[in-house]
């Protein structure tokens, strides 16, 4: 990461250790970790879809670029479903269908009657991609905008990506209640790209502006055409400014499909994203063993293109402090995994936008972070499906020390707050403890290492103390480095609240 000027005021925010923004130094047996998350139930649909039946038609449902919104106690579901009379090979014009549901784990698809389908309104479509008044908008992604000035009918707003002769880009949608949509821009509002997959933009509060991403192609190393993601600003939602390419240092070479950057909920200083890497592999023996080639085999036939039955994709993890830069980790966040189904396909394992909190799988246990990736692409007559993955809060990335134990000193920062509280989870062998020094690196007397008691087991805002009781408190205003002395244990994130 770019130096940061020091000390570096963190106030009561929490700081997440996805990076090493606020590190000066790790020493001994410590690493940064990337966490990877654990797969859960197939959510959506676990059954036949209850309101557009497929049986009998021929028909191919292939439900794509899902958005899952946490809007109070509701949460919100969005998703394509591209349908094609001719199998694989047809046109798909995309239908956008929605989904609600009280926990992240069970959805229902209400009746909301706005738009015909087979003779009849009663269904979940509250868009298509083909209209009768001529306007298509292909993939978009709906976001609520908390921009304190936003009017209450534009209170939900998306990208969408439409046509209009000979030009393509990005216009501008809001709705008042998040179902029926319509147009806040008269014209394209971004057109430097390529725009198929799901494009993005949220009310970004940290930085004070609105943010977008989306795909484009750029040359890549072997002289062949690159996927990657593009990044704009705008301070009204309507005029953007040119798209740059993230910047993603210390990296092989990747093409990433999506993208679903967000700010983290918990730190939104903090931007996060899922994107799927799309890894280019010939036909060969290493294909030919992965699951179901009798189904690989057929996919390439029909389609007559070999890419679809041989290319590959995952689903990586990424951080960002200013929404251009970003620390792309090259190892998988999501692999296809020990399944004999579903998820070695080209087009399995796309996470859908959005991140949100559900309640632990074991009573008692703290709530977790949900997020939902797609599996069983292009299967003749099934949908595909979405399945939950869960993490503990803010666990994607963490300070890990082996047995043998090592310590990480942060950069001196200014904090406001009476507590040092600590995400973490140690092992029965393990634990941690906590000194606050001057700027200097000297221990401050009431807070060294030797008088800090230890911190033991598994939370996620463990509050740290000192014998003799000394508080934080006394420190705020004041620059001090932050030093962890660690065993057979992982940091998360850390506040003083």
């Amino acid at each position: 990461m770019t130096e940061c000027p020091c000390p570096v005021d963190i106030g009561t925010r929490l700081e997440l250790l996805v990076d090493d923004y606020l590190v000066e130094r790790l020493g001994g047996e410590v690493e940064f970790r990337l966490h990877r998350p654990t797969p859960r139930e197939v959510v959506f649909p676990n059954q036949p879809e209850p309101i557009i039946h497929e049986e009998g038609h021929g028909l191919r449902a292939g439900h794509a670029y899902m958005t899952v919104l946490q809007d109070g106690d509701i949460y919100r579901m969005y998703y394509a479903v591209s349908r094609s009379p001719q199998g694989l090979k047809g046109p798909r014009p995309r239908l956008y269908h929605y989904a609600e549901s009280r926990d992240g784990v069970h959805w229902e698809t209400p009746s909301l009657g706005l738009f015909e389908y087979e003779g009849s309104t009663d269904n979940n479509i509250f868009w298509c991609e083909f209209r009768a008044d001529g306007f298509d908008a292909h993939s978009f992604s709906p976001f609520i905008d908390t921009h304190p000035d936003t009017p209450a009918e534009h209170r939900y707003k998306a990208v969408a990506y439409t046509r209009s002769g000979d030009d393509k880009g990005l216009v501008a949608m809001s709705s008042a209640d998040g179902i029926r949509w319509s147009r806040y821009s008269a014209g394209f509002v971004i057109t430097d790209g390529a725009f198929d997959t799901q494009n993005l933009a949220f009310w970004d509060g940290a930085r004070g502006g609105y943010r977008a991403y989306w795909r484009d192609f750029y040359p890549g190393p072997d002289g062949q055409r690159y996927r990657g993601i593009k990044t704009a600003s705008s301070e009204n939602f309507l005029d953007w400014s040119t798209g740059q390419w993230l910047y993603l240092p210390g990296t092989e070479p990747e093409q990433l499909y999506t993208n679903q950057v967000i700010p983290y909920v918990r730190a939104p200083h903090v931007l996060v994203g899922l994107p799927t890497r799309y890894v280019a592999r010939p036909d060969s023996p290493a294909i030919e063993a992965l699951p179901e080639p009798e189904r690989r085999r057929a996919v390439m036939e029909k389609t007559g293109m070999a890419r679809i039955g041989t290319d590959l994709t995952d689903t990586l993890f990424m951080s960002s402090r200013d929404g251009v830069e970003f620390r792309l980790w090259g190892e998988a966040f999501v692999r296809p995994g020990l399944r004999p189904r579903d998820n070695w396909f080209y087009g399995d394992n796309y996470a859908g936008w959005g991140i949100v909190t559900t309640a632990a799988s074991i009573p008692g246990a703290p709530d977790e972070m949900s997020f939902y990736l797609s599996e069983g692409n292009r299967r003749e007559h099934d949908s595909k499906v979405y399945r939950r993955y869960t993490l503990r809060q803010d666990g994607f990335v963490s300070v890990c020390a082996s047995r043998r134990g090592g310590e990480l000193l942060t950069r001196p920062l200014v904090f406001g707050g009476e507590q040092l509280l600590l995400n973490f989870s140690a092992s029965a062998a393990g634990g941690l403890r906590v000194e606050l020094q001057d700027e200097r690196g000297v221990a401050i007397p009431g807070y060294s290492l030797a008088e800090c008691v230890d911190v033991l087991g598994d939370d996620l805002e463990r509050p740290v103390q000192w014998n003799g009781g000394a508080a934080p408190g006394a420190l705020a205003g004041k620059p001090v480095k932050v030093r962890v002395s660690m065993v057979d244990a992982d940091l998360f994130a850390f506040r003083f609240r």
